[in-house]
């Protein structure tokens, strides 16, 4: 274990032995680090929070703090952050309210630029991309394979479907079916996210199976429920599509208020 002598560790922290703590960073109470994970100068990390293996955070990060709720009033609440993932410099990432699920949730492989923010009760899945100040609201649900650019926005009790693609400076104020492209402010759906899923091995057939859905659902002028029906009628077939009828045949509260971008 290579902590720095400035470093400050709580006596109940449990850190892996090949942990590396930077100078002045704070890790507090209730606080456990994974094996292979590095804390940079000057990081603080707060509890109770539990961090995978191999996760980089840099200097000046706030990872765990106590959430931005004004209905807040201390009770125990908890940060989970899998494995191998990057916090760059002055992310900040809130533990959960006793409103909800009590717990903020990061999967695997995920990249949070410089200033990136996750807000209370969030669930990011994995293998993300965050970029410079992209921001989530608290309740916010991100799947796997999101990319939100520079600026972006997710507004509270929002949900981004998997493979996404969030353009820059976006507001996202409904919900993002998986595979969609979003832009604009607010968001609307500009188009299938296929160069994204070329990179994750997508067959032409697949992307191309995505594209005629994504004109189903958005251009041809079938009503919501009308189009829900031909997709699901399509993903018989085509397995690629049982994501986004999943997505869509969702019919909680949350989606009753919020709608999807359309």
């Amino acid at each position: 274990m290579a902590i720095h002598s400035t470093a400050i560790v709580a006596d109940d922290a449990i850190i892996a032995p090949d942990v590396e703590i930077g100078a002045y960073a704070v890790i507090g109470p209730g606080v456990s680090i994974g094996a292979g994970s590095r804390v940079g100068p000057h990081a603080v990390i707060e509890g109770p929070t539990r961090i995978g293996r191999e996760n980089n955070i840099f200097q000046f990060a706030s990872i765990g703090a106590a959430p931005q709720d004004l209905k807040y009033r201390g009770e125990p609440t908890r940060l989970e952050i899998g494995d191998r993932n990057v916090f760059r410099e002055n992310c900040t990432i809130n533990r959960g309210t006793t409103k909800d699920r009590g717990v903020t949730v990061i999967g695997d492989d995920n990249l949070f630029m410089t200033g990136a923010h996750v807000g209370h009760d969030s669930i990011i899945g994995s293998k993300c991309v965050f970029a410079n100040y992209a921001t989530l609201g608290g309740h916010a649900q991100v799947g796997d394979w999101v990319h939100m650019g520079g600026f972006a926005g997710i507004h509270q009790f929002c949900k981004v479907g998997a493979h996404a693609f969030i353009a820059n400076n976006t507001a996202v104020t409904r919900d993002v079916p998986p595979y969609v492209m979003a832009v604009g402010r607010p968001a609307e759906p500009h188009s299938v996210n296929a160069e994204g899923l070329k990179r994750r091995g997508f067959t032409p057939e697949q992307i191309r199976n995505l594209r005629e859905a994504y004109k189903t659902l958005y251009r041809s002028g079938l009503k919501l429920s009308e189009a829900m029906e031909e997709l699901a009628q399509r993903a018989l077939t085509q397995p690629e599509l049982v994501p986004l009828v999943e997505f869509l045949r969702d019919v909680s509260p949350r989606r009753e208020r919020v709608g999807i971008v359309r």
